[in-house]
């Protein structure tokens, strides 16, 4: 039984949500972001991907049932974001993914095991399964298989109490997507970030059988979901604005579609510190046979790959690379050129984290603007962990940075 209140909370939030999803905004956007993916010129993009939501007072929500609680959370979000006014997109849907099952211990059959400091939102360290080589037997191959009653459990719930104020999407598509099918962070959790390294030196066989465990488990559930019919446009994926003229719009339709009409994103960066080439036949080379079943692709996320961009050009249906805080901008910006999306990720504790000082960031945006000025480029503020409480510094950070490229370009 939903309670009451929980269900005006929903309705009143989601008529709201769908206010922002049609204003004309959003159509300029949709333009833009299209046009940008795909390679045509247009003023640099700024997509804020994150804000401090949880110290922002809009963030509080009193919904009591948690998976309604969860799109209070989504909407309250969304309604927020929007007030920052960046280039991204809101759909006029929500999505509710399947109940996939996994092994119950962990998608590859091992637990996740942290250990946790005192700050509740502070670090904290792996305490990985694979301490022996053998340990690697005791992974699980994947599969690609969907609990039909919880999800339609959930659906139902979320139905109810929406009362068709917005399209429920019911994603089908596999789990085993971004973190889960990098390859990358599942096997760090696994092994442990140094072994990985000693591995690289100490036993390469075993790991590159590891290796090769992992892509064909994650080839293996890309192709059941395909051949299920699961894959659909809810299910695109970059790390931004999954749009470009070379594919289909993100859509609620829900009809099925193979992987090739689907945007990708994948990262590894655990191996920021190893060297190309041990990048290279350790990683990268068990990413790409993934990666290159999709339509388009983005690389990265907070690695720093200055030195890694001639190796990202064998990715046949490569078209965005993430420039990390950590990345030489002026370097990057020389190698991709115009040949794919420069998606410029400046410090977040430079822009908003400590001290909001706008001459500080004016000066960082025009040296790495300048040093973009020939490319494809948009903005991306992310892991943004604190703003000290102040919920008007991202949208200043906004107005700067729109004053930034209007300086520039």
């Amino acid at each position: 039984m939903i309670n009451p209140k929980d269900r005006a909370i929903l309705r009143d939030l989601a008529c709201r949500y769908l206010d922002i999803c049609h204003a004309d905004a959003q159509r300029e956007r949709r333009d833009l972001w299209r046009r940008h993916n795909s390679l045509k010129r247009t003023r640099p993009l700024i997509y804020v991907r994150a804000f401090a939501w949880p110290e922002m007072p809009e963030s509080k929500c009193t919904c009591e049932q948690p998976l309604l609680r969860t799109y209070e959370d989504l909407f309250r979000h969304a309604l927020f974001w929007d007030s920052l006014k960046d280039d991204s997109i809101f759909e006029p849907w929500v999505t509710l993914d399947a109940s996939c099952i996994t092994p119950p211990e962990g998608v590859w059959g091992l637990p996740t095991r942290w250990i946790a400091g005192t700050d509740p939102r502070g670090s904290r360290r792996m305490n990985p399964p694979i301490v022996r080589p053998e340990d690697a037997h005791e992974l699980v191959p994947p599969h690609h298989r969907i609990d039909e009653a919880e999800t339609q459990r959930r659906a139902g719930m979320l139905d109810d109490a929406l009362g068709g104020a917005i399209q429920i999407v019911v994603s089908r598509a596999p789990v085993y997507r971004a973190w889960n099918a990098d390859i990358s962070t599942q096997l760090a959790q696994l092994r442990g970030l140094d072994q990985i390294m000693i591995d690289m030196l100490e036993r390469p066989e075993w790991l590159h059988g590891v290796l090769a465990f992992m892509r064909d488990g994650i080839l293996r559930v890309h192709e059941e979901a395909e051949k299920a019919g699961d894959w659909s446009l809810a299910a695109h994926e970059n790390q931004a604005m999954p749009y470009a003229e070379e594919l289909d719009d993100p859509a609620p339709d829900g009809r099925s579609v193979t992987r090739d009409k689907l945007w990708w994103f994948c990262a590894s960066q655990e191996t920021t510190l190893v060297g190309p080439d041990l990048f290279d036949e350790f990683m990268l080379q068990y990413q790409r046979p993934i990666i290159e079943q999709f339509g388009l692709a983005a690389y990265g996320c907070c690695e720093d790959l200055t030195l890694k961009i001639p190796l990202l050009r064998r990715i046949p249906n490569l078209r965005r690379i993430a420039v990390s805080p950590m990345a030489n901008v002026a370097k990057c910006a020389e190698a991709i050129g115009q040949d794919y999306i420069l998606s410029y990720r400046p410090s977040p504790s430079d822009m908003v984290g400590y001290g909001f000082d706008p001459e500080r960031i004016r000066r960082i945006l025009r040296r790495d603007l300048a040093a973009c000025r020939e490319c494809r480029t948009d903005i991306t503020l992310k892991d943004v962990e604190t703003v000290q409480d102040d919920p008007t510094r991202v949208r200043d950070w906004v107005r700067i940075t729109r004053e930034a490229i209007k300086e520039m370009f």
